[in-house]
């Protein structure tokens, strides 16, 4: 009889596993894609060879084992290793939300615990909240279960797969609806409702940027003392913030041993209405102040225009061609057409 429990146990921690695996892979890989967005003209921009080296291809691939940490020992522990623990739990713990709100699950539904509670002045909890509960218990199971070690680095990166979890919660959106007689709205019932994965990304982003680098004594890890030592510096920091050990390298240089490339040869924007202050200073940043010049090359483009529908059942396109131009960083002593760009000072 007991040996049949046990056989049940394991047939449901798998069945588990088979139910979940698939969203927790696609909430990963939706941390990756993100993260290569957030990071797209800076120095740094989620390189796939760094990605395989700080990432858990376990999460990424859903087909691995998830009791075993992916972690490549070249790894390092700066603060762009920290964005991606965050980014891709975060990613995890939304798409597990998102599919237990659209009914993937039958085991998960509306959170409606706090219904006809009162919320605050003139509201009340109500209708159908996602149910971050679930998806932050189920991602944690996935995602800080590859971390095995007791050492700082593993406690680095539980803290910041944590982050990326309160960078969810923390952008839920309030939504309400109003009661009353001829819309008059006396009372309102509210839920919470996920916001677009992007606000979750650029949440993380500014925490990127005010990141925390934890410096511990030299050789704790190891011995119990050791271990309590690492357990009390994380304890006493908030866990909405990213924490890192180690400095960054300098992106502007190629590094083979990283799987860096440096900046040569990345391309750079200069114009366009719709830049933004970081995107238009991406040349200074990613070509100037890496001492390249800015190379000017023109390119054509083609893309479907003209479009119509024909009854019935077609669309035709002709096929528009124009010229564009574009930059890209290159050596200073080996221009290759196209005017140099000073280095300027840092944004």
């Amino acid at each position: 009889m007991r040996k049949k429990r046990g056989n049940l146990y394991v047939k449901n921690i798998t069945k588990a596993y088979l139910i979940y695996s698939s969203s927790v892979a696609a909430g990963a890989q939706s941390g990756i894609e993100e993260c290569k967005y957030q990071f797209a003209w800076d120095r740094w921009n989620c390189p796939e060879r760094a990605l395989q080296l700080s990432s858990h291809g376990g999460l990424r691939s859903g087909k691995e084992s998830f009791s075993h940490r992916s972690l490549d020992p070249l790894a390092t522990a700066n603060r762009e290793t920290a964005f991606v623990h965050a980014i891709s739990s975060a990613g995890v713990m939304y798409t597990l939300t998102r599919n237990c709100s659209l009914g993937d699950f039958d085991n998960c539904g509306c959170d409606d615990s706090r219904n006809g509670q009162l919320g605050g002045q003139g509201w009340l909890w109500g209708g159908c909240s996602d149910n971050v509960g679930f998806g932050e218990a189920i991602s944690k199971q996935f995602v800080d279960a590859l971390e095995t070690g007791q050492d700082a680095r593993a406690a680095m990166n539980l803290h910041n797969n944590e982050a990326g979890r309160k960078a969810v919660k923390g952008t839920m959106k309030r939504t309400c609806k109003c009661h009353g007689v001829s819309g008059s709205c006396t009372t309102q019932t509210c839920w919470l409702q996920l916001p677009e994965f992007r606000e979750v990304g650029a949440h993380l982003k500014e925490k990127y940027h005010a990141a925390l680098k934890v410096d511990l004594l030299q050789g704790a890890g190891n011995s119990a003392a050791g271990r309590g030592a690492i357990a009390d510096t994380f304890r006493s920091i908030s866990t909405r913030e990213l924490v890192h050990l180690e400095d960054s390298p300098d992106y502007c240089l190629e590094n083979k041993t990283l799987g860096l490339l440096g900046t040569e040869g990345r391309e750079c924007l200069r114009r366009g209405r719709a830049l933004g202050r970081w995107e238009r200073r991406s040349c200074r940043r990613l070509c100037g102040d890496c001492g390249l010049a800015v190379e000017e090359r023109r390119a054509e483009t083609v893309s479907s225009c003209n479009c119509k529908f024909h009854w019935c059942c077609a669309v035709r396109c002709e096929q528009c061609r124009r010229r564009v131009t574009k930059y890209f960083c290159s050596r200073a002593d080996r221009p290759r057409g196209g005017a140099a760009h000073e280095p300027g000072r840092k944004p």
